[in-house]
């Protein structure tokens, strides 16, 4: 008998391959565990069908974190902080703060974790920070930290 894979199974093969299997083992426990489905033409057809619209949505996905990727280079943000008396800041400049930053004067939301620098920004100045978005796409913003 043959089975489409929904899930994992160990010694079989991975999701989304058809494997020829004995009918006790396939009927019994594949299928009567969730593991597989008969695979008949429409559900073949149905997994494939199922499959075209995952890639669909994955390129139009990849495409929409290049544009942004493309926009976030070009930006830069201003944050403004309270300066000690030797003119450093007071505290560092978080994530949260970049966020928020980006969202109030470009009205682009993006999450904190995907702020990847593990250095904190403690001076004033410019600095760049990597943002990874995700699929393997990186954006550089580019921060003005200002002293007030």
């Amino acid at each position: 008998m043959k089975v489409l894979l929904i899930k994992e199974v160990k010694s079989l093969g991975k999701a989304g391959e058809v494997k020829e299997v004995k009918d006790g083992y396939g009927q019994n426990f594949l299928i009567k565990k969730g593991f597989a489905k008969h695979a008949t033409p429409e559900i073949l057809a149905q997994h494939a069908e199922d499959e075209r619209i995952a890639a669909e949505n994955l390129a139009k996905e990849i495409a929409e974190l290049k544009d942004l990727a493309k926009k976030l280079d070009k930006l830069e943000i201003i944050i403004t902080k309270k300066l000690g008396q030797n003119g450093h800041l007071f505290g560092s400049i978080t994530k949260d703060e970049v966020a928020h930053a980006l969202q109030e004067q470009h009205n682009i939301e993006i999450d904190k974790k995907h702020i990847t620098d593990k250095v904190a920004i403690k001076t004033v100045g410019e600095h760049d920070l990597d943002l990874k978005l995700g699929h393997a796409i990186h954006a550089t913003l580019h921060v003005d930290v200002q002293g007030e």
